[in-house]
């Protein structure tokens, strides 16, 4: 036992709080673009598809940037077939005259389906500016497998 802890026997605990609450410091990376790596990431989901893609092709090396991008790619394709699907969908009811039944579905579906879209993207812009890798489900297992390096042939 030490000096301390035979004074005060909490000056153990303390220490071992210490290690167990240490902060994290988040390592920002230049990107291929000459952004911090966090920045990249969150711009991913702030204007998708577009910038992801831009960034998906820029980027080479980052991983964190790359699982951000194709998750973000792959976010928004699902979201846009979704909605694909879904006016399909009423296209067919309206065309065996349930069209308002189908219109119930499409509007009810986002209504709940835009908020949580949006509050999605909200989430993992902040996940992306913190310096985490989120992974939605199946979605960022795809990502992930993804992200690694890609090599340039010339």
């Amino acid at each position: 036992m030490t000096n301390d802890q035979q004074t005060n026997p909490s000056a153990g605990d303390r220490a071992t709080e210490q290690t167990i609450f240490k902060e994290e410091t988040i390592v920002k990376k230049p990107t291929a673009l000459g952004l911090e790596e966090n920045i990249a990431g969150l711009l991913s989901y702030l204007f998708p598809p577009i910038i992801a893609i831009v960034l998906l092709f820029m980027e080479k090396e980052n991983k964190f940037v790359r699982f951000h991008a194709i998750q973000s790619i792959i976010l928004t394709v699902t979201i846009i077939v979704l909605a694909i699907g879904l006016t399909i969908f009423g296209v067919i009811l309206s065309a065996i005259k349930l069209g308002f039944i189908g219109g119930i579905i499409s509007f009810g579906f986002w209504i709940l389906a835009g908020p949580l879209f949006f509050f999605t993207a909200v989430f993992l812009i902040y996940q992306a500016y913190q310096g985490k890798m989120f992974k939605l489900p199946v979605i960022g297992n795809i990502a992930e497998k993804h992200a690694g390096p890609k090599s340039v042939e010339i």
